[in-house]
């Protein structure tokens, strides 16, 4: 239910969410629909009823606002004038009708490129819900026949349900991308280093090894990932307009900034981290840095830092990722604890790699010194930094932003 689609005359569309209900509206009803109006959706009202009764519903719950139109007898109007009300912007009262009736309004959404939810209980619903995009059926009053038909069952027949699955929806939508975009970012400062240090031809040692780079991939990452996926809600996220239904999870926007942003930063810091350590010991591209070689404990601390540098910027890219378009400050440092409890997790594990003599010798890390520690600690700012500053000119100039991607 989120997405536009072309139209037939090739103009984008909202798409509506078509209503059947005969029972008088609940009292959090008109408050869901204000809210599918805020979200870009249209509300019509299918019905057997007449059309006094059927206005009148419409009107408690603010159907129809700012516009309203109403079919008095649905059952007998042309496909021609169907598909000439539907285009417009108007929400409609379709009273009077038969269940041939609430197909044929389906069919014809359908045809405009609209995405299409009809709600219905009774067995006569049952064809339209199944021709639906989403059929909704309720689960206390539905008949067996409307649910089978359905895709969806409400369990207390609420309309604002339906809202608020459309909400669990974008959020759920938003949250995915959020762990692409920092999967992704990482792929960068990890392939980075080995594209160098293959490109030398042997002058350049490698800067990370094959177990820091499984120790960062199964270690650090994992639990931060999952935690965006538990990622609160953004302000505005029912304000947006639907997405363009073309626009599938990764976009082109969203690669350029997992990778052309927070990874290539990433990267220049984690090399960074690596030839300071190596030119502050002597060390010239072509010098021998292996065991036995005056450069070896160097070297060894060369990769420890840059597996240090990776893991620093994995938690502002993690802090990064969880806001699309809006800045830090206005989601809050806080207000995803699970997040806190990963980041704390993988400060834990990289220092008992770094650290601890039996992981030292496996991972073939060493104790950092000072300054080099110093210098990683500013990687979480320039990287956060980065994309805030990007994030903030955005915003400026007015771009809405939806999941990283203009609408």
């Amino acid at each position: 239910m989120r997405g536009r689609r072309q139209s037939r005359s090739g103009d984008r569309s909202d798409k509506p969410l078509v209503l059947l209900r005969r029972e008088p509206p609940e009292r959090e009803a008109a408050e869901a629909v204000r809210r599918c109006h805020r979200t870009g959706l249209r509300v019509h009202i299918v019905t057997g009823d007449n059309d006094a009764t059927a206005a009148a519903v419409a009107a408690e719950v603010g159907i129809g606002v700012p516009r309203l139109h109403v079919v008095e007898r649905a059952e007998t109007i042309t496909d021609r004038e169907l598909d000439e009300l539907l285009a417009q912007d108007a929400e409609i009262v379709f009273a009077r009708s038969s269940p041939e009736t609430k197909l044929k309004i389906a069919d014809a959404l359908r045809a405009q490129g609209r995405i299409v939810a009809m709600t219905g209980d009774g067995v006569n619903d049952a064809p339209a819900i199944h021709h639906a995009h989403i059929g909704v059926a309720m689960g206390r009053s539905g008949t067996d026949v409307a649910r089978e038909a359905a895709a969806m069952i409400l369990t207390n027949d609420d309309f604002a349900t339906i809202v608020t699955a459309i909400e669990s929806g974008r959020r759920v939508y938003d949250n995915v991308r959020k762990f692409i975009v920092y999967i992704f970012a990482h792929a960068v400062p990890e392939i980075v280093p080995f594209l160098v240090f293959a490109l030398s031809g042997g002058l350049i040692p490698l800067p990370l090894t094959v177990l820091q780079i499984l120790a960062i991939d199964l270690g650090t990452e994992t639990l931060p990932a999952l935690a965006l996926g538990r990622e609160p809600p953004e302000a505005g996220l029912m304000t947006r307009p639907p997405r363009p239904s073309s626009q599938g999870v990764i976009t082109r926007d969203m690669l350029i900034r997992a990778w052309g942003y927070l990874g290539m930063v990433s990267a220049v810091l984690v090399l960074a981290a690596f030839f300071y350590v190596l030119w502050r010991a002597g060390w010239h591209p072509g010098a021998p840095t292996g065991p036995g070689s005056p450069l070896h404990e160097a070297y060894l601390t060369a990769t420890t830092a840059t597996f240090a540098a990776l893991v620093a910027c994995q938690i502002s890219t993690a802090m990064a990722a969880r806001t699309d378009h809006a800045s830090l400050r206005e989601i809050g440092l806080t207000t995803n604890p699970l997040l806190l409890a990963g980041i704390t997790f993988e400060l834990l594990f990289a220092a008992a790699l770094v650290y601890l003599p039996p992981f030292q010798r496996l991972f073939g890390t060493t104790a950092l010194p000072a300054d080099v520690l110093l210098l990683i600690a500013t990687f979480p700012a320039i990287v956060w930094g980065t994309d805030e500053l990007r994030r903030f000119v955005r915003r400026r100039r007015g771009t809405a932003v939806t999941g990283g991607d203009k609408q």
